[in-house]
C-alpha cells in the first residue's frame, strides 16, 4: 500500500449529474461543495477521481 496521499476536493454541484457519478461522488467521501478529503493515492481512487473529473479538483 503507498503511503502517498491525494487532496480531492467538490468544486461543482452534484444536481443534475448522473446517479452513478454521484454514488462515485460520495464514495470518495465528499458530502457538501468545497469539502476537502485525504485519500490514499491508489489506481481505484485514482479511476474514481478521474471518473468525475469535472465535479472535482486534485492535489498531490
Amino acid at each position: 500500500m503507498s503511503d502517498k496521499k491525494l487532496k480531492v476536493t467538490l468544486v461543482k454541484s452534484v444536481i443534475g449529474t448522473k446517479q452513478s457519478h454521484r454514488a462515485t461522488v460520495r464514495g470518495l467521501g465528499l458530502r457538501r461543495l468545497n469539502h476537502t478529503v485525504e485519500l490514499q493515492d491508489t489506481p481505484e481512487v485514482r479511476g474514481m477521481i478521474n471518473k468525475v473529473s469535472y465535479l472535482v479538483k486534485c492535489e498531490a
